[in-house]
């Protein structure tokens, strides 16, 4: 099942809307960088490890 990490879970003072979803090892590749590159955080195993502990399953979208 694809999984998702939403931003917006976390308040910031940018507001960060920025929503990741994907195969788990990809959202949490993509959300780390994320982190590193436009909230400050130091990448480490330990902000990897939060990311995976708040990913969500996501909901299939049908037309």
């Amino acid at each position: 099942m694809r999984k998702k990490v939403d931003c917006r879970d976390h308040p910031s003072e940018m507001n960060c809307t920025l929503v990741i979803s994907g195969e788990e090892d990809e959202v949490i590749r993509a959300a780390a960088e994320h982190a590193v590159s436009v909230h400050g955080h130091a990448d480490s195993p330990e902000l990897r490890e939060q990311i995976k502990a708040e990913l969500k399953n996501e909901v299939p979208q049908h037309a």
